[in-house]
């Protein structure tokens, strides 16, 4: 009766999420009914189990959510995201349509904007920019996804994506974790991604295939205000799109240089405080009960993160700050725009919390560690699985490494097996199936893009799904044999 009341509940969870229902109110509903079903006591599991672990995740990754997506409005705000997509637009032209919208999305998201801002500003430049190439519109949205949703995302060594920070803490790694596994990683999900489009759009021109519908239209506003989109989006990125417009639009582009000056800032800080300032400070204090009784190991890769991102903030404030012309509303949006999608994500991890502690879960970890390959197979495969069935690559992956993180690092100590292989491995994983036809980030880019699940869904299969995990399968394959490198 257990493991059917785990069924019950993530059925019910999965079901109603897909149809726009709230998460905040679902997770705790569907962590009950699996409850329930094991006579374990309701109310104790919903205030101690249920909230305790939610709070505890908050408690970790908020200044990330906060951040991240105060950052990445003041780059949308100030035009620098528009100045970046635009260079590239003009660099590569009408005959590289594709590779400058890929291009441009990873260099933004990569450099810490939030996967939602690119949307809404890649979108209106692509939509251009494919017409006036002859690129059907149906290409578009995978185009978008592959700069945007996959290396950057999960494999690209630093990136400061939410994702790439949850199993910091888990395993004491930090944003750097096997940066040539992640570098090799990255080459193979863009090469593939960029072949798998290039071919499609040279079918398309032997076909005689144009741009397509010039009737549909990039709806940003009213993409960001569908309350099905909201709900959807909220458990994928950081990004709440209702705050997408508000605020005011700088009305002039920075230059180049002071539009990427932030991006830069991003990465190099992340690199010096993960490898130079944390290591030589006197971190000993944090064993202290007064401080949680933790460790920098713990701690040290999401201060890392926190750091490089308040120091990019600081820098398109001093850069552009005076031409923003409402800068307290950008501020604001950017500020409540953190508090949908990091509850939304903490209300998951509660409920995976609540199923964890349930007596039926030991038969799922155990027929987890079970599988055939070894900790790096079995991890992969987690990962995979809770991301595709919440729809959230950072959900499924604080709820496998919430419940058998503590086992994989054992497993590792065991076995030999660097704590940053698995850190590489995981977040990679979770990055695979998340991009399912339910995963909010799907649903907005669509909307956005004025495509369909009919017409686009395949090629992001193809350029989000099998890229990535040819990707993994390659990162397992290298990892076994030589190690985390």
């Amino acid at each position: 009766m257990g493991l059917l009341g785990i069924l019950v509940g993530l059925g019910l969870l999965i079901a109603l999420a897909f149809r726009g229902w709230s998460i905040l109110l679902l997770a705790p509903i569907g962590a009950l009914i699996a409850a329930l079903f094991s006579g374990e006591p309701l109310l104790a599991h919903w205030t101690q189990t249920f909230m305790s672990s939610a709070a505890g995740f908050l408690a970790q990754f908020f200044p990330i959510f906060l951040l991240g997506a105060l950052f990445g409005k003041l780059m949308e705000d100030s035009g620098s995201v528009t100045a970046i997509a635009n260079f590239m637009v003009d660099k590569l032209g009408e005959r590289r349509a594709i590779l400058a919208v890929v291009l441009a999305g990873a260099i933004v998201t990569y450099g810490g904007v939030s996967l939602f801002v690119a949307f809404f500003v890649l979108a209106p430049m692509a939509i251009a920019l494919f017409r006036a190439a002859g690129v059907p519109r149906r290409l578009m949205p995978a185009a978008i996804a592959l700069g945007t949703s996959t290396f950057t995302m999960s494999a690209l060594p630093g990136t400061p994506a939410i994702q790439n920070a949850i199993p910091m803490p888990f395993f004491g790694t930090t944003p750097f974790a096997a940066p040539g596994l992640g570098i090799i990683a990255s080459a193979i999900m863009l090469a593939f991604g960029l072949w798998w489009l290039a071919r499609a759009e040279a079918s398309a021109r032997k076909a005689g295939e144009g741009f397509g519908d010039e009737a549909a239209t990039v709806t940003v506003d009213e993409a960001a205000d569908d309350p099905l989109i909201r709900e959807r989006a909220g458990t994928a990125h950081e990004f709440d799109p209702a705050e997408i417009h508000h605020g005011a639009l700088s009305p002039a582009a920075p230059p180049i240089w002071a539009a990427a000056l932030p991006l830069v800032v991003v990465v190099v800080v992340n690199l010096i405080m993960s490898f130079v300032v944390l290591p030589r400070m006197d971190t000993s204090y944090l064993a202290e009960a007064a401080w949680g009784g933790t460790s920098i190991t713990a701690v040290g890769g999401v201060w890392s993160v926190i750091v490089a991102l308040t120091a990019a903030i600081l820098t398109v404030l001093a850069i552009s700050g005076r031409k923003l012309p409402a800068m307290r509303a950008t501020i604001d949006a950017g500020a409540n725009a953190s508090v949908l999608p990091a509850f939304s994500v903490a209300s998951l991890v509660g409920f995976g919390a609540v199923v964890a502690a349930l007596p039926a879960f030991a038969l799922v970890r155990d027929w987890v560690l079970s599988i055939d390959g070894g900790p790096l197979v079995s991890l992969a495969i987690a990962t995979n699985i809770l991301s595709a069935l919440t729809g959230s690559a950072s959900g499924g992956l604080t709820i496998a490494l919430d419940a058998l993180g503590g086992t994989y690092m054992k497993l590792a100590a065991e076995q030999g097996i660097d704590p940053a292989l698995l850190h590489r491995v995981a977040v990679i994983g979770a990055g695979t199936l998340d991009s399912l036809p339910h995963n909010g980030a799907v649903v907005t880019l669509l909307a956005v893009c004025g495509s369909t699940h009919g017409k686009s869904y395949f090629d992001i299969v193809m350029v989000g799904i099998v890229g990535a995990i040819i990707a993994l399968v390659a990162v397992i394959g290298l990892g076994t044999v030589f190690g985390s490198f």
